[in-house]
């Protein structure tokens, strides 16, 4: 298996039954379309040049009708402006953020994903069975704020960090692993598409993949390599890595599962009751080394 590491065999498991769930998944070709062109090259640390593999937009078409007509989706979009992205510049929440933050939790507990997710975690002894207090169990780990740069107030949270993207000190990109908030960034002109990461060209990925791992510019400045999930609803990617955050206490958990037809390495960060960073990364595709 890639990296020699084995898949975890009950989160695998798991995990699969939250992708078969997933009726709001887009579809590759149908509901989206992407260009993924060259292969990204090497980018020196701390430097945010990086040439130009793709001379076109990853996202050459998405349904947009169904990111407005499928009320996850809807609600998610809502919360991406309620952020600023720069660290050490202090968060405010007005009430009106709240409710966007309580409408896409209610509307992502209707889902069978996260109904599936919760049950799991209750039988596991890591969540309340009570609805409502999971509800609050999710706001604590997603958007409960805390300070990422020591020198500033209250300026971050795991939703903003996975999947709006923050700034360092203006010389880093820090997460920003979310393909409809990327796709909406390259759409607005924000964000410049590099080119695909691959470990070399046995593993070179499809278009139909549904997760990547990409090279790209934002804000001014380069991510040498990000991986995402493509087309995936917000509430499975909520629901995997609450999963993979609450049943681990360490600093950094890294597990390895086979999701479909992909070998993925789930990382989590926890920054105390709340998740520091998550993403996924592509170890292989396609079953090709099974």
């Amino acid at each position: 298996m890639a990296n020699g590491r084995q898949a975890d065999k009950e989160l695998t498991e798991v995990l699969n039954q939250l992708w078969l769930l997933d009726t709001n998944r887009l579809q590759p070709g149908k509901d989206y379309r992407i260009s993924l062109q060259g292969r990204a090259g090497y980018v020196a640390q701390g430097s945010n040049y990086a040439r130009d593999r793709a001379n076109a937009p990853l996202f050459t078409y998405v349904n947009e009708e169904k990111l407005k007509g499928i009320e996850t989706y809807e609600h998610f979009i809502n919360l991406l402006d309620n952020y600023e992205t720069s660290t050490g510049v202090s968060e405010t929440v007005t009430s009106e953020e709240l409710k966007e933050t309580k409408l896409f939790i209610d509307a992502m507990m209707e889902t069978e994903v996260m109904k599936y997710a919760h049950k799991y975690l209750v039988k596991k002894g890591q969540s309340p069975s009570d609805p409502a207090r999971f509800k609050r169990q999710l706001y604590d780990t997603w958007f409960r704020l805390y300070h990422r740069d020591r020198s500033g107030g209250e300026d971050s949270c795991g939703f903003e960090h996975v999947f709006v993207g923050e700034t360092k000190y203006g010389q880093e990109i820090m997460g920003l692993h979310n393909w409809v908030q990327f796709y909406l960034q390259e759409k607005h002109g924000h964000i410049d598409y590099k080119g695909y990461k691959a470990r070399d060209n046995k593993d070179t990925p499809d278009e139909d993949d549904h997760v990547l791992n990409l090279q790209f510019s934002w804000k001014g400045l380069v991510k040498p390599v990000g991986g995402s999930f493509i087309g995936s609803s917000p509430e499975f990617e909520v629901a995997l890595f609450t999963i993979v955050f609450l049943m681990s206490m360490e600093k950094m958990t890294s597990v390895v599962v086979k999701v479909d037809e992909y070998v993925l390495e789930l990382v989590v960060y926890r920054h105390g009751r709340s998740i520091g960073t998550s993403y996924p990364k592509l170890l292989s595709s396609n079953n090709r080394d099974l």
